[in-house]
């Protein structure tokens, strides 16, 4: 059975539900649980003057949301009795740093939330979550 579950979390509801399905398959099984939120680098732009907030302070809080993120994950885990290791990594694109991080983790299966998104939607925004499904090397549970 599984002993390295990867949960990738971005806060939503949707991936709530996913949490708390990773919990309990990493419960039922004995496995540890890895948790990671990725952060969005900063929007760097040619013209300084036109950026929003300072890089320092968009990297702050882009921290304390993803930190806040994997806590709640863990804290849901060690109410469960899971032991968990919370992470956050900063990535251009989520769905390689997800895979970068069962790798490097040694996880044996991603659990991730799917929106549901279809047809122009799905097309105009894309799907972390379906990347990670085509790029991955090890088993990946959807929850919907």
């Amino acid at each position: 059975m599984y002993k390295r579950i990867l949960i990738s979390t971005d806060g939503s509801e949707i991936s709530q539900k996913a949490v708390e399905s990773a919990v309990d398959l990493a419960k039922a099984a004995g496995a540890e649980l890895f948790a990671i939120s990725v952060k969005e680098p900063f929007p760097y732009s040619a013209i300084s003057e036109m950026q929003p907030v300072p890089p320092q302070e968009f990297f702050d809080a882009q921290e304390r949301i993803a930190s806040e993120r994997v806590k709640a994950v863990a804290s849901v885990a060690g109410n469960a009795g899971v032991t968990c290791h919370a992470h956050t990594v900063e990535a251009l694109h989520p769905w390689e740093a997800i895979l970068d991080h069962a790798k490097t983790q040694n996880c044996d299966l991603v659990v991730m939330a799917s929106h549901g998104r279809r047809g122009l939607s799905a097309l105009l925004l894309g799907s972390e979550t379906q990347k990670v499904l085509t790029h991955s090397s090890i088993p990946v549970l959807v929850i919907k």
